[in-house]
């Protein structure tokens, strides 16, 4: 299935989606407790029955309940966000990305942080992106 955020999804599906990248995995009730103004649990079990018909997620069972997951590594979606969102919003250039970034009020960025995006830097560079 798609390794993305899809944009078919509604906003209860995307927001229930964000939940389980965040947390790797959830339950109805662990979902429910992270959902804005949150629907009723059968309401909840039926965005996630979608988004397993969809093919964005998962389920095992835990006893007598399931717990969700995603379908797709949380890291390939990361990336897949992350270049839609240095597309559209920063005409493609990741240096403009990167400015913006550091430009946040609330980054509060380490020496330690510095010295490992400069590694970060160094490694992409010798791979040549």
């Amino acid at each position: 299935m798609p390794a993305s955020l899809p944009d078919d999804l509604s906003r209860r599906e995307r927001q229930v989606m964000d939940i389980l990248h965040r947390r790797r995995d959830a339950t109805v009730a662990e979902i429910m407790a992270e959902l804005p103004d949150p629907p009723s649990y059968s309401a909840v079990r039926s965005i996630l029955r979608i988004l397993v018909e969809k093919g964005h997620i998962r389920h095992r069972e835990d006893g007598p309940r399931y717990v969700y997951f995603p379908a797709d590594d949380t890291s390939v979606i990361r990336e897949s966000a992350l270049d839609h969102l240095v597309r559209t919003y920063f005409g493609g250039s990741p240096e403009q990305a990167v400015t913006a970034l550091l430009r946040s009020k609330d980054l509060g960025l380490s020496d330690t942080d510095v010295t490992r995006l400069r590694e970060s830097i160094r490694r992409a560079r010798a791979r040549g992106k």
